[in-house]
């Protein structure tokens, strides 16, 4: 069995309504999300870009869990299928 398809739509409307970022921009047909940490916490903060596209790869999906700090690719993906 194959992997679920993902869109970019699909990925960034989970970082934001079910993360900590918000669109910061849209440059082209990528939207560029942001998060800041709060104050108390000691990392600094995170810029991901998330293409406006109608399936994204594997390699894509995994770049965009990185940058938005994922430790496990498989709960990224768990994590997308139960909030998308």
């Amino acid at each position: 069995m194959g992997r679920r398809r993902y869109s970019g739509e699909d990925v960034r409307k989970v970082l934001v309504n079910h993360g900590p970022f918000y669109v910061d921009r849209i440059r082209g047909d990528h939207y560029i999300l942001r998060w800041e940490p709060p104050a108390d916490h000691d990392s600094s903060s995170r810029t991901v870009p998330v293409p406006d596209h109608d399936d994204l790869s594997t390699g894509t999906l995994r770049a965009i869990g990185e940058q938005a700090g994922m430790k496990d690719f498989q709960a990224f993906l768990d994590w997308l299928d139960r909030n998308s």
